[in-house]
């Protein structure tokens, strides 16, 4: 398909534009998947709040000058999607690890986050990042936890002198 100039300035500026508000990236080669499956793949993206996108690769590597993905454009060779996360850094990287699974087509390429390139393998650590409301809650507990012990601690010697008490009167109770 021929792209006119004016075609191919909206899609670098609309590309560098989702680059720039972006958290990671992660580009992966989908030659032989079917319409129907890059279809349910787009479909999985928009639900999880994924920008994707195919896009030629001089028209990405453009799009992602002055970015902090930068670094991935010595990556951008074959037919590549690119698929953006635009809140959770984890996000795109745990759809596309769920897709290909079911999918062993679908490869990925190269990973970005904060202007750091990482290779395909990297994929499963992105993903297992957690969520924000995970982390959040991890934060939280870690919070909450030594108020709980201190909380315990002041608790212990009046519950101690119940338990004392509770054990006399056992006594005297088995005794008459």
């Amino acid at each position: 398909m021929v792209l006119k100039l004016e075609d191919k300035k909206a899609i670098v500026s609309e590309v560098a534009s989702v680059a720039k508000q972006a958290v990671s990236l992660v580009a992966a080669e989908y030659s032989g998947l079917t319409v129907a499956q890059l279809t349910g793949l787009r479909k999985s993206a928009r639900e999880a709040g994924v920008y994707m996108r195919v896009v030629r690769n001089t028209l990405a590597r453009r799009a992602l000058e002055g970015t902090q993905f930068a670094c991935m454009q010595e990556e951008l060779v074959g037919p590549l999607l690119l698929a953006f996360s635009q809140e959770e850094p984890s996000a795109a990287a745990r759809l596309i690890k769920e897709f290909a699974k079911e999918n062993e087509k679908l490869k990925v390429k190269a990973l970005a986050i904060e202007s750091q390139l990482l290779p395909p393998e990297g994929l499963d650590r992105l993903a297992s990042l957690p969520t924000r409301n995970e982390a959040i809650a991890q934060l939280m507990s870690v919070m909450q936890a030594p108020i709980t012990k201190f909380v315990r601690t002041l608790a212990e010697p009046h519950a101690k002198l119940v338990r004392t008490i509770a054990a006399i009167r056992d006594q005297k109770q088995a005794a008459a």
